[in-house]
């Protein structure tokens, strides 16, 4: 029996329309009577078309996990580029500071130098300061003026070098309790992971900036991000926007309607 079939059936058996699956998983009724005919294009791609036959499975009361894999054996995920998977993203440009002249190196310079210059003064003084011998000669000493007091260096104070404060990072685990398809990408669409997670398995991410971690079976896996565990209540493939400077670092991105509760570990 093929994957409509299988869904067509159960929820028949579960005795649910059509509109009545679609107003719980929030797919439209189109879609849904394609998925039961086996027609999977109006989905949008194999992300999306493997979390809608997750959805509609947990309505309609089956196991989601071999349908999931009868649709991965047809539609390989290899074969999915990660523009299929995330909304096209504005890439962000970041102008780099222009770099200055360190200050303390600068000091540093300075200081050798007023150092070598006083140090060739002394060493003309001192050579000035014995008359050469020449026969049938009176050698005059000559007489050398001591010098100025304002010209001798004046050691600089040592430079304190203050470093920047640590950027704040997040530490995302992902464990997988079901099979799961799992991306995770940078917010100019760079892709950092894109996968399946098999059950059992875990995943670790320690992260400075601002990703997007889209999870396709969310009640399937355990998410802790800084050691508190993240729960989005819903069935559906969701989005969380994971920011390590913000107050609360965790957002649901999607689905609309569902809730996110966060909590210690």
């Amino acid at each position: 029996m093929s994957i409509g079939e299988t869904l067509a059936d159960a929820r028949r058996q579960s005795g649910l329309t059509i509109a009545q699956v679609s107003q719980r998983t929030r797919i439209r009724e189109s879609i849904i009577r394609a998925i039961e005919q086996n027609d999977f294009s109006p989905c949008g791609g194999d992300f999306y078309a493997r979390g809608h036959i997750r959805s509609i499975a947990g309505v309609v009361g089956t196991d989601p996990a071999p349908l999931i894999r009868e649709y991965d054996n047809d539609h390989p995920p290899a074969h999915m580029s990660a523009a299929e998977v995330f909304e096209p993203a504005t890439p962000i440009k970041i102008r780099e500071p222009r770099r200055r002249f360190p200050l303390a190196l600068l000091t540093i310079i300075v200081l050798l130098g007023v150092i070598g210059y006083g140090a060739y003064r002394l060493v003309n003084a001192h050579d000035s300061g014995h008359p050469s011998a020449t026969p049938g000669v009176t050698a005059t000493p000559a007489v050398t003026a001591t010098p100025n007091a304002a010209s001798s260096p004046t050691p600089a104070p040592t430079p304190t070098v203050t470093h920047p404060p640590a950027k704040p990072e997040a530490v995302i685990v992902l464990t997988a309790q079901q099979d799961c398809w799992v991306g995770l990408t940078m917010p100019n669409g760079q892709q950092l992971f894109e996968g399946i997670v098999t059950a059992g398995k875990s995943k670790k991410w320690t992260e400075k900036h601002k990703v997007s971690l889209v999870i396709g079976n969310p009640p399937g896996v355990q998410l802790t991000v800084d050691g508190k565990k993240v729960r989005p209540n819903t069935v559906q493939v969701v989005t969380l926007s994971i920011d390590p400077s913000a107050k609360n670092p965790v957002a649901l991105a999607a689905p609309a309607g569902a809730t996110l509760t966060t909590n210690g570990a």
